[in-house]
């Protein structure tokens, strides 16, 4: 059994060796930038900060390990063309050959929805959830965020909507392969739309307006993923299969 998993077990390694070492060169060009990259980050919070707060440290090494995570969050995104070409090329080789020629396609795709969502994190999301939350309770207490911990929630909110949208190229991939279609997702669909809100939850600020505002496009994109589904592997017509079904009970009272 082993001999048979050690050609995958290369191939792994070889993947993965590309991609952290893709990560691992982004990572040193980004901490060159990362001040500006972390003024990116901060834009959307300043905007919403009374005039009496400001960001602070509370560590003495807080601003190198912020330095450290901005810089591997750019490089990550950075990245995503060349992780998402490996991926690729790991599963290439259980792929037909038509179904090969699409990688391109799903590499640009896939980086396209990985930022659509994170844009639609930074430019809509944030700014309404950090007002609520900067502006809770503000005559009572005085708003000076940690640097660590806004960067962490920060990167945290955008590789969840960057990963969120994903789910139209995750739908096409195992369509792709037979494990999904049409009629099956549209079954599942209650049951979606309640891990959506859990995910919304627990990737959102505490407050409905940005879970609901994560939750939304997600619904969205779930009917998207459906038609794509339909598209690439569509069910069998319910006629067909209860024609089949028919001829097969005839076939076993013939036999008996």
């Amino acid at each position: 059994m082993f001999e048979d998993l050690k050609p995958h077990l290369v191939e792994l390694r070889k993947r993965l060796a590309v991609s952290v070492g893709t990560l691992f060169v982004m990572f040193f060009v980004c901490f060159t930038f990362w001040q500006p990259l972390l003024a990116w980050m901060l834009e959307p919070l300043k905007l919403v900060l009374p005039p009496e707060s400001s960001v602070i440290f509370t560590a003495l090494q807080e601003p190198f390990f912020t330095a450290l995570k901005v810089s591997f969050f750019a490089s990550f995104i950075i990245s995503l063309p060349i992780i998402f070409w490996q991926f690729w090329l790991f599963v290439a080789p259980g792929l037909y050959e038509n179904e090969k020629r699409l990688v391109i396609p799903f590499v640009l795709f896939a980086t396209v929805m990985f930022l659509m969502g994170a844009s639609f994190c930074y430019y809509v999301v944030i700014p309404l959830g950090f007002e609520f939350l900067v502006n809770f309770g503000g005559e009572l207490f005085t708003a000076l965020p940690s640097i660590g911990e806004y960067v962490g929630f920060f990167t945290k909110l955008l590789f969840g909507f960057g990963l969120a949208f994903e789910l139209p190229v995750i739908t096409f991939f195992l369509a792709k392969i037979g494990l999904v279609d049409d009629e099956a997702m549209k079954g599942f669909f209650r049951y979606a739309i309640v891990i959506i809100f859990f995910v919304a939850a627990l990737l959102t600020p505490p407050d409905i307006l940005t879970q609901f505002l994560m939750a939304g496009p997600l619904i969205l994109l779930y009917g998207v993923s459906i038609l794509i589904a339909k598209a690439v592997n569509p069910a069998p017509p319910k006629e067909e299969t209860n024609g089949e079904k028919e001829y097969e009970d005839d076939e076993s009272e013939e036999d008996l």
